[in-house]
């Protein structure tokens, strides 16, 4: 039976506002505060390097404008930008399996499902991280990184809707793969397409996926749950309900 859990659609948030406003959120979700959080935004350019990053995954011109952030996620380097939906969930696994290689598994389907909504057909590729393109070369679409503490999680994955695709090769060595090649929901279609449109239905399938009816979460619900920026932007917004249906104490962290 499908359970309850709110949805927050951001616009673009800086990395540590969001980062901030994830611990926030998953402090709430471990009390029992609130339930279950998805959150969708996009981050201005900025490189992120988990904790397998190693030395001389790094390759960034000087000229870059790009923010280098470490963080506690699994995984090794990669790439955010405008133009690239980030979809953070913050759940209790206490009520989706406790199995952590489950929920990278679901993550993917999730993603998969969403890329099937709009006609591009990705898949799992085995011995290689993240979300696929495979014909005629394989090229990655989506990565995903994690974080879980005491069963709740934290990061997420990054889906590639429309942006330049360079500084996963040219700034870094985006997850560790010298000889990986990426692409963009965009260039599979041929066409310019935004977020805005891709949201709904990342939404959609991780409902499915997950088996959770999402609602808007409201403002007021969340008072001292994020941080000044952000609240005052979700104020800003109408707060209409949207539905879409279908070991303690040990901290993990994956990466696909």
């Amino acid at each position: 039976m499908a359970t309850g859990a709110y949805q927050l659609d951001l616009g673009r948030v800086p990395y540590r506002e969001a980062w901030e406003l994830q611990r926030s959120l998953a402090a709430a979700v471990s009390q029992g505060a609130v339930p279950d959080t998805v959150v969708f935004l996009e981050h201005p350019p900025v490189i992120t390097l988990g904790r397998r990053t190693e030395e001389g995954e790094l390759h960034v011109p000087d000229s870059a404008e790009v923010e280098i952030l470490e963080t506690d996620r699994g995984g090794k380097s990669t790439y955010h930008g405008p133009g690239q939906l980030v979809c953070y969930p913050i759940l209790d696994l206490t009520r989706h399996g406790q199995d952590v290689k489950r929920y990278c598994r679901d993550l993917e389907e999730a993603l998969i499902r969403t890329l099937s909504k709009v006609d591009v057909e990705a898949t799992r590729i085995e011995g290689l991280t993240g979300i696929w393109v495979e014909a005629p070369v394989p090229r990655k679409i989506a990565s995903i990184g994690v974080h879980i503490t005491k069963w709740v999680t934290t990061h997420g994955y990054a889906l590639n809707v429309d942006l330049d695709t360079a500084p996963f090769t040219e700034w870094i060595t985006a997850c560790g793969l010298a000889e990986a090649s990426f692409t963009t929901i965009a260039q599979e279609l041929g066409r310019p397409i935004e977020v805005g449109e891709i949201r709904p239905h990342a939404a959609e399938a991780f409902a499915e996926v997950f088996d959770l009816v999402l609602e808007d979460l409201p403002a007021e619900q969340g008072a001292g749950l994020w941080p000044q920026p952000i609240h005052e932007q979700l104020t800003a917004k109408p707060t209409g309900s949207t539905r879409t249906g279908t070991t303690q104490g040990v901290e993990q962290v994956a990466a696909r």
